[in-house]
C-alpha cells in the first residue's frame, strides 16, 4: 500500500511542479487560501515542519514569512521538486510521516501539513511524534479530504469503519490510481483530541475567483465540502498522552 502511495506521487511531482500551482483551482482558490489565513502574519524565528512538502509551495510561502522551515515528503521525486523549488533557503528530507521522526524533543513551533494524513492509515504513530517535536504551545496545522466526500467513494457503504480508496486521477491523458485511507468525521476529532487541543476546524469555501474560473465547480463546492482544516494545539505536558515518549 505505501509503496502504491509513493508510486503514485512519483508520478504526480511533474504535474505538482509545473501545473498545480499555476492552473489547479482547488489548490489555487480553495485549500491554500483557507490554510495561509490560519498562519502568523509574521513567522520570522519560527521553526516550522512542511510535514508531506509535495512540490514545495507551502515550503516557499512559509520561508518568504521568515520561518526556518524543515520539509518532508515521502516521495523521492516530491523531494527532488522541492529542492529546486527552494535551493538552500530550507532542509528537505526524504521521511516517512508513519515512523519515529529525526528530531529532538520540542524542536518545532508550528507543524503543518497540507492533505497529506488521509495517506496515513494509522494516524497514532504519527500524531505521537508530532506531540513530541512540538514545543509546548506548538501549533498543528493540517487540511484532509472532507469525510462527506469520502464517503462517496465508498464500496463497502460502512461510515464508521476506516477505508482504503483507490481513486483515479487523469493527468496528461492518463489515470494515476491515487490510494488514500477514508475515515468517519467522529474519527478524524476524536484521533485529534487525544494528543491535541482543537483550536478551529474549517471547511473551507472557493474564493470569488474561483468562482469566475468554473462557475459549475464553484456551486458544486458550496454545497459539497471536498475539504476539511484543523488548526490544533499541543496539550499541556502535565497530560499523559499515548504512545508519549521522549528522546
Amino acid at each position: 500500500m505505501k509503496t502504491s502511495i509513493i508510486a503514485a506521487y512519483d508520478k504526480l511531482a511533474s504535474d505538482y511542479e509545473y501545473n498545480v500551482d499555476t492552473k489547479n483551482a482547488y489548490n489555487i482558490h480553495y485549500e491554500r487560501p483557507a490554510m495561509i489565513k490560519l498562519l502568523p502574519a509574521n513567522l520570522k524565528n519560527t521553526k516550522v515542519l512542511d510535514a508531506g512538502c509535495a512540490a514545495g509551495w507551502y515550503t516557499e510561502q512559509l520561508v518568504k514569512l521568515g520561518a526556518e522551515v524543515i520539509a518532508t515528503d515521502i516521495s523521492t521525486e516530491m523531494v527532488a521538486a522541492t529542492q529546486r523549488r527552494i535551493g538552500n533557503k530550507a532542509k528537505v528530507l526524504n521521511l516517512d510521516l508513519e515512523n519515529e521522526l529525526p528530531f529532538p524533543k520540542e524542536s518545532f513551533d508550528l507543524i503543518m501539513s497540507s492533505l497529506v494524513i488521509h495517506y496515513i492509515n494509522d494516524w497514532s504513530k504519527t500524531f505521537s511524534e508530532f506531540q513530541r517535536i512540538l514545543k509546548p504551545g506548538g501549533k498543528l496545522l493540517f487540511s484532509i479530504h472532507h469525510p462527506f466526500m469520502d464517503f462517496k467513494l465508498s464500496k463497502n457503504k460502512q461510515y464508521f469503519s476506516t477505508e482504503l480508496i483507490i481513486d483515479q486521477w487523469e493527468r496528461k491523458g492518463r489515470l494515476i490510481e491515487v490510494p488514500f485511507y477514508r475515515r468517519s468525521l467522529s474519527e478524524v476529532l476524536n484521533k485529534t483530541l487525544e494528543y491535541f487541543s482543537i483550536e478551529n476546524i474549517i471547511e473551507p469555501q472557493p474564493t470569488i475567483k474561483f468562482k469566475s474560473l468554473d462557475p459549475l465547480k464553484y456551486e458544486r463546492l458550496m454545497s459539497n465540502p471536498h475539504f476539511l482544516i484543523m488548526k490544533a494545539s499541543k496539550k499541556n505536558d502535565d497530560v499523559e498522552l499515548p504512545g508519549q515518549h521522549s528522546i
